[in-house]
């Protein structure tokens, strides 16, 4: 879910025809693990065959837990155009961010229908979060955050808050909104009665996403393999835990932070409480894009060509691994998986009991 894949995407859908991208080799490193390759955005991704055709992501190794997406049926498709991407639910919708055609989409649980199609900043990025009544969009384009009202469908606010990363996120805890501003290593903490940012955190240099759990901010650096927490009540940083190689998405659930590790393809667990690495779950999904949430009780990843990945947290393993064309952004909740596939400029609501 990144300003290069979304052009690439957009490209895709208005010519029909697709551009390789240049990759870029990081240098191995002599010691340690190998490097993370990084895309010319300076994030991980992967090498590609002769011809620009990438290579799939080795998914699982575990027996009997892959299976083809094909065989799954959309309870309903929501067909948005542009390349719907960036998910977060609320009470009775789903919303989904739009770059190309800098729109959120609300998306009617009841009805399976698209309620609103709001416009927004220019290029939506960087995650959707919702809270204080409104759903909160950080815009790469014009380096804005939008909030739109829940009960109108309105933006009622833009606040001048750049986002850090395409590729990022932004959360809401108890009383503020949270978002990473700049590369260098600042964390802005929105006060939503005034929609101002009224703190900056530092943070590590190259710091992404973020959530909001336990009273914390948790924060992943990808190129330090880094999970920080910021205690929300003082804007203090309090932890440092080293995760799998190059986190970058992150979730929070079952007590615990979860992240997506560009690097190897692995889901970090760390303890809230005890602030401590739990382990490094094979899942098989290395390199660029993807996401991560945690929903109905277990952890949901998605990535192309291995669209949806679910693991149980009673045994930190990969249970299901559906294989083929779709996915890039996931949640669950309302009793049903959610996927944006952000190639095919639509959405999926899928019944787990079909699963």
């Amino acid at each position: 879910m990144n300003v290069q894949r979304l052009l690439h995407a957009t490209a895709c859908f208005a010519f029909g025809a697709c551009a390789p991208f240049l990759l870029l080799r990081a240098q191995q490193q002599s010691e340690g693990p190998p490097a993370v390759p990084q895309g010319a955005d300076g994030q991980p991704s992967v090498q590609k065959k002769k011809g620009g055709k990438r290579p799939p992501p080795p998914g699982v190794s575990t027996p009997g837990v892959k299976r083809e997406l094909a065989a799954l049926t959309p309870v309903a498709v929501f067909t948005t155009g542009g390349t719907p991407d960036w998910q977060v639910l609320t009470d009775d919708a789903v919303w989904v961010s739009n770059g190309p055609t800098n729109t959120v989409h609300r998306l009617d649980v009841k009805t399976n229908q698209v309620a609103a199609s709001i416009e927004v900043g220019k290029r939506p990025c960087s995650g959707l979060t919702a809270g204080f009544g409104s759903v909160w969009v950080p815009n790469c384009g014009d380096k804005t955050v939008s909030r739109i009202d829940i009960k109108t469908n309105t933006v009622v606010a833009t606040i001048p808050a750049t986002p850090a990363e395409s590729e990022g996120g932004i959360a809401a805890s108890e009383d503020a909104v949270w978002l990473v501003t700049d590369a260098a290593g600042k964390l802005s903490r929105i006060d939503p009665k005034t929609n101002t940012v009224v703190a900056l955190v530092d943070v590590p240099a190259g710091s992404a996403a973020v959530v909001y759990g336990d009273g914390a901010v948790w924060v992943t650096t990808p190129k330090a393999n880094m999970l920080t927490r910021v205690d929300a009540k003082t804007n203090k940083v309090t932890d440092s835990i080293e995760t799998g190689p190059g986190p970058r998405f992150v979730t929070f659930g079952g007590g615990a932070v979860w992240t997506l590790n560009q690097g190897d393809g692995t889901v970090s667990r760390v303890d809230a409480k005890t602030r401590k690495l739990v382990t490094n779950i094979e899942v098989g999904i290395p390199g660029g894009g993807g996401e991560i949430a945690f929903g109905l009780g277990h952890v949901w990843a998605t990535v192309f060509q291995i669209p949806i990945s679910e693991i149980d947290p009673s045994t930190n393993k990969v249970i299901r691994q559906w294989t083929g064309d779709g996915g890039d952004s996931i949640r669950a909740g309302h009793g049903s998986v959610w996927l944006s596939n952000l190639r095919a400029h639509n959405v999926w609501r899928l019944d787990p009991a079909q699963f």
